[in-house]
């Protein structure tokens, strides 16, 4: 039997399915749909035209043996999106914080966002990818189906992972990483589907081969690279990125060696 608490606040054409549980604290925008057995605990803020699939868990308590379940903290989730069957998405782990998600991505089946994710928009994330906390992600990335990322990482906007890899430093604006944090190259098709123009792509693939490819230290490529003038703001994102990572660090293309 499905349970809302009468504190909810659910907007007056939401569709809630047979056996899902709505605690005290749920927020639904107009047109949002929650799936069999799905279930939103505590402060879950869900935006208009959001679907939660069935059985999906939105708001549980983080995987952090420091945890003090009296914390107030949230979920937050942008509009538009697709939260396929049995994705999970933990609270944050510290007082007023919020897990938040943009808007129009699209999390498919089993996926994990950990306590403290915070997701921009227009992300695909495949079957099964788990996320540890902190992970930062930006806008438009693909992350290939069972794929694992470590806590605070960040993934820059437009990059991609391929399937199965184990991602434990930064993958930079762009790119594609594959395994254990190795880069591939720029991410090529995604560039061209978002409309980069021909000349900005040759310039990110100049800045990628200057910074990783070109034999020098990283630092000393990007450094000169972010002192020239004029260049595009993309190109100043990707340098950025590397010039300044998480505590991780940045993935790199692998080294050849006899």
């Amino acid at each position: 039997m499905t349970s809302v608490h009468p504190d909810a606040q659910i907007a007056a054409d939401v569709e809630i399915g047979p056996f899902a549980v709505i605690e005290a604290g749920a927020v639904l925008g107009a047109g949002c749909r929650v799936g069999a057995g799905a279930q939103l605990v505590g402060r879950v803020e869900i935006g208009a035209g959001t679907t939660i699939g069935r059985g999906a868990i939105i708001g549980a308590e983080p995987q952090d043996h420091s945890f003090d379940p009296a914390t107030d903290s949230g979920v937050r989730l942008g509009e538009n999106n697709t939260v396929r069957e049995l994705v999970t998405i933990h609270r944050a782990n510290g007082e007023g914080r919020w897990t938040e998600v943009g808007d129009r991505n699209f999390l498919m089946a089993g996926t994990h966002l950990g306590h403290d994710v915070q997701m921009g928009s227009d992300n695909v994330v495949a079957n099964n990818c788990l996320l540890a906390g902190h992970v930062v992600v930006g806008d438009r990335t693909f992350l290939g189906g069972g794929s694992v990322f470590h806590q605070f990482i960040h993934l820059g906007d437009l990059c991609m992972t391929q399937g199965n890899s184990a991602i434990s430093q930064d993958v930079p604006p762009y790119c594609t990483a594959y395994r254990l944090n190795r880069l591939a190259g720029l991410n090529a098709v995604g560039l061209r589907r978002a409309g980069f123009p021909p000349g900005l792509r040759t310039a990110l693939k100049r800045a990628y081969h200057a910074a990783f490819l070109a034999g020098r230290p990283i630092s000393e490529a990007v450094r000169e690279q972010l002192e020239a003038p004029d260049l595009a703001p993309e190109v100043q994102t990707f340098l950025n990125a590397i010039a300044e990572p998480s505590r991780k660090g940045v993935c790199s293309p692998k080294r050849h060696t006899r």
